[in-house]
């Protein structure tokens, strides 16, 4: 029978350790072998970085090892006895906030690290990336208090930075409650599978016997069917092929789909996962899927699938709560950047900014601002330039988180409220 799966981002200021600690997980999952990790020692001296062969087990490529930093995500799959995860790796470093997003977004759990080195504790980016989990409806959180053998594996270090850590969290709306905070020393393996000797005050699980406490979210297959299409094959002998993951819903052969915003119809003639046919389709699951009756051109990336009882909803408007990541001067109404909402990619124009809004409680601080800037948080009215899916976060999560970007850079991450339909 196989494990359930999870995606698994692991967020945190940048040289807190982050890196350090998947290559543990995967090298005592077994993910990574002896051999490989023998190689990379020998890499992390010739760099002069000690200690850095674990991180390297994540930081593939050159230009990361020299800099010592990641930059793109990376997934890996590991197991637990519960579980099989694929950890998507969230670089710290400002601008690749980009891509701790789309992390983010596809994460059911998250490790929040959190150094317990001398000078390091809660910063900033600690706050950003706590903050960002939070709006992108993360709920499930492990924080891991990394770098203890720094600390002289004292308790009060620990102690001092669990109650900064729940202080925060606890501020953006966590239950921290049901929050594990573990003291690791991911370099020497301290509570990361084994239970260390050095912490002795310590009764709380080891990182994996929380990872393996986490829950799988609930699957939605008694919601209407919606697949954002990533890309669309025409092959021969087949037909057109249009691939993506089911998000919600059951997919069957011989089902008559619709797609949005294209309002296109055809019928399954077959479903396939991992190179294997399947009869039918469940959320969660990657699928290519054969269509009569439309052509590749009919279809494009970006564009939702769905039944033609319940369609994919078309976007004329719709509202919004954002956060301002970074942007180099202000976000006025009228300005126009990109917008990426699952597999779409659109310019939109933000019409409207209805109100500041305080993060942490959703309470009003200002209505019809100006402007926003870097940290402000508002809701906001958004028009697409061209019709596109867009779906409440309520009803269709995966539908309804976006990142807005510009000039090369994620401005802000947002959460859909509210849609105003297309005619």
């Amino acid at each position: 029978m196989a494990k359930p799966h999870l995606n698994l981002v692991v967020i945190g200021h940048v040289d807190h350790g982050k890196s350090t600690i998947i290559g543990r997980l995967l090298y005592e999952s077994g993910a990574v072998r002896e051999e490989e990790l023998k190689k990379l020692q020998e890499l992390a001296k010739e760099f002069k970085i000690e200690g850095g062969e674990f991180a390297y087990i994540v930081d593939r490529e050159k230009e990361e090892r020299m800099r010592g930093m990641t930059i793109d995500i990376m997934h890996r799959p590991f197991e637990t006895q519960k579980y099989f995860f694929t950890i998507i790796d969230a670089p710290g470093h400002r601008d690749f906030v980009k891509n701790m997003i789309t992390g983010a977004s596809q994460a059911d759990a998250a490790i929040l690290v959190v150094s317990a080195r001398p000078g390091e504790g809660v910063q900033e980016q600690t706050k950003e990336h706590a903050f960002l989990a939070r709006v992108l409806g993360i709920n499930q959180i492990i924080v891991a208090i990394s770098k203890m053998d720094l600390a002289g594996y004292k308790k009060e270090v620990y102690e001092k930075l669990k109650e900064e850590t729940s202080k925060l969290l606890k501020s953006i709306g966590y239950n921290v409650d049901k929050i594990p905070f573990i003291p690791v020393a991911a370099q020497f393996g301290e509570n990361i599978t084994k239970r260390s000797d050095k912490m002795p005050w310590y009764s709380g699980p080891t990182l994996v016997e929380a990872l393996d406490s986490l829950q799988v979210p609930p699957r939605p297959v008694d919601k209407p069917l919606r697949i954002p299409i990533q890309d669309v094959y025409s092959i021969t002998g087949v037909g057109t092929v249009p691939v993506g993951k089911v998000e919600s819903g059951i997919l069957k052969v011989n089902d008559v789909v619709v797609f949005e915003p294209s309002g296109v119809k055809g019928e399954v003639k077959s479903i396939e996962m991992h190179h294997q046919p399947i009869q039918q389709a469940m959320p969660g699951d990657n699928i290519g899927f054969n269509v009569r009756g439309i052509s590749k051109t009919d279809i494009r990336r970006g564009d939702v699938a769905g039944h033609p009882n319940n369609p994919p909803t078309v976007a004329k408007e719709f509202t919004a709560q954002i956060i301002v990541l970074q942007h180099p001067t202000v976000i006025a109404p009228g300005y126009t950047p990109v917008l990426h909402i699952h597999t779409a990619t659109v310019a939109a124009r933000i019409e409207e900014i209805i109100a500041k809004i305080d993060p942490r409680t959703g309470q009003v601080i200002q209505e019809h601002p100006e402007f926003l800037k870097t940290g402000d948080a508002a809701k906001v009215r958004i028009v697409p330039t061209r019709p596109t899916v867009v779906e409440k976060q309520s009803e269709f999560p995966a539908l309804g988180k976006f990142a807005i970007r510009d000039m090369g850079i994620t401005v802000a991450a947002g959460v859909v409220l509210d849609v105003v339909k297309a005619k």
